[in-house]
């Protein structure tokens, strides 16, 4: 007897439909799965097996033969166990075929026949939808993920026995509790109050969060450098419901929502150490899955110690920092993952740390130093929009937390910064094309949309010519004065945007250092 039953392979951010076809032919008793499953995949013959049995399942006694069609499709992971089962259930007469019409189904089983959950519950649910399913069969730790589809009945179980209980129609449904829905994959929220001086850079991570720009810092141990950057995600405007949904379905896909999380409504703050290699920061596998630069897609990707990343690594970033996605490419597939995210990277200024520092020594030469830039490329620094020097604050700055309220000044906040932001995003959603931030402004929509004033580009162009800046670097700098107006509340880029911008720039020749 031939029985169908629908799952779905992850391809991607993407599910796609999988038939899984069971038919039990006359033979020596064996299970054979064929269509081009991994080993995860392979192994689900064992799990079935022990799972029906342990359910209090008979066994057909003959040939069974699983094919899962499209049969050039890859398929991945143990989701395919609950609907082998069930199909085998089908095909062998245990299981009425009219049950599963209409139905997708995913999940592993426990040798015992409990459900485990599984990752991608997220894009099997809009799969399913975007099909015509009837209904989704999936396990119970799952369904605050999945539910996040609506108009697409859900039909939740612990268990192998328990799916056969949701999947007959004259069985009462048991009502679940909503799904929580108040997942956070961020590091925690972080306060600019808690940043003592540091105008520049307070003032540097405020442009990033207002316009997308790529941020560097650069300075001795202890400067601030971490601090400013585990607080850009605080003040990053708040995460439209398509933005949540787009991120909730990225670590869906990774596996790396918690069980039973469901939409995410922070932005991700990802922070890879610096012996991370190019498939953990971009991705691997032979059906890809997303690496640390995607799982930061409207969030913050924090690069601690850049210079001791390997080169090759940071390399990987160059094209995905300028168009704000990744095309993966195999040999039987090509994968897309979006990866919009905004950039912050510190250093060190040497080996030793204390170059360019007041009162220390630096212990290095000259080649050690040029050593230690060398892994940072110009193609690279030339997409990084800010770059700023910070300095050790004096005992007397640092103090003045500790003084009497009376006498000290409280750091600004971030919600006060944060609202400075939303203004300053609020104006480019008005007149850039699509709503886009600044950083995204082509040259040709910088003509028409920047309103740059005549003395602003003489400037610029001094500059460009002076510094030798690229075509690419030099269209930056315009960005970045064009959001410094922004927040200013100016309509027009005035020649002084244009050179605070300047005062950003302090690595246009990168082998130099400092």
């Amino acid at each position: 007897m031939l029985a169908r039953c629908s799952g779905a392979a992850l391809i991607g951010l993407e599910a796609r439909e999988v038939s899984v076809e069971v038919d039990i032919a006359p033979g020596l008793p064996a299970l054979v799965l064929v269509g081009l499953g991994d080993a995860a995949v392979q192994e689900s013959r064992e799990r079935v097996r022990a799972a029906l049995r342990n359910s209090g399942f008979r066994l057909p006694l003959s040939r069974v033969i699983v094919s899962l069609a499209p049969a050039d499709l890859r398929k991945e992971g143990p989701a395919f166990d609950l609907p082998i089962a069930l199909g085998i259930l089908t095909a062998s007469g245990q299981l009425p075929p009219a049950w599963l019409q209409g139905i997708w189904c995913a999940g592993e089983l426990g040798l015992d026949g409990h459900l485990r959950p599984i990752r991608g519950a997220l894009p099997l649910a809009m799969a399913a939808q975007r099909c015509g399913a009837r209904a989704l069969l999936l396990p119970e730790a799952n369904h605050a993920e999945a539910a996040l589809v609506e108009g697409l009945p859900l039909l939740p179980a612990c268990s192998l026995q328990a799916a056969l209980q949701v999947l007959d129609p004259q069985q009462p449904k048991r009502a679940m509790p909503p799904p929580d829905i108040n997942t956070d994959p961020s590091a925690g929220s972080c306060d600019l109050r808690d940043i003592q001086g540091q105008a520049h850079g307070r003032r540097a991570l405020e442009l990033a969060a207002a316009g997308g720009h790529h941020l560097l810092l650069v300075g001795p141990p202890g400067s601030g450098k971490t601090m400013l950057a585990r607080r850009l995600a605080g003040i990053l405007p708040p995460l439209t419901r398509e933005e949540q949904l787009e991120i909730t379905q990225l670590y869906s896909v990774a596996g790396l929502l918690p069980e039973r999380g469901g939409l995410i409504r922070n932005r991700p703050f990802r922070a890879p150490h610096h012996s991370c290699t190019s498939a953990a920061l971009i991705g691997s596998g032979a059906v890809p899955r997303p690496g640390e630069l995607v799982l930061a897609h409207r969030g913050v990707l924090f690069l601690d110690e850049l210079a001791e990343f390997r080169r090759d690594v940071l390399n990987q970033l160059r094209q995905p920092l300028e168009q704000g996605d990744l095309w993966l490419s195999r040999a039987r597939l090509r994968v897309h993952f979006p990866c919009a995210i905004s950039l912050v990277a510190a250093t060190n200024p040497c080996p030793c740390g204390w170059a360019g520092d007041p009162e220390r020594d630096c212990q290095c030469g000259i080649s050690q130093r040029q050593r230690y830039w060398s892994k940072l490329s110009g193609p690279l620094l030339d997409r990084i929009d800010l770059q700023v020097v910070m300095q050790r604050l004096p005992a007397s700055e640092l103090g003045q937390r500790y003084r009497s309220p009376a006498t000290s000044k409280a750091p600004e906040c971030s919600a006060a910064v944060s609202k400075r932001v939303l203004r300053a995003r609020q104006l480019m959603q008005q007149r850039n094309p699509g709503g886009i931030t600044n950083q995204h402004l082509t040259a040709q929509q910088l003509h028409q949309k920047g309103r740059i004033s005549p003395e602003a580009l003489r400037l610029w162009e001094q500059a460009v010519d002076q510094r030798r800046l690229s075509a690419r670097a030099a269209h930056r700098l315009l960005r970045v004065g064009r959001t410094i107006a922004d927040l200013n509340a100016q309509d027009r880029v005035g020649a002084g945007a244009i050179a605070e911008a300047l005062s950003y720039r302090s690595f246009d020749l990168p082998t130099q250092g400092l």
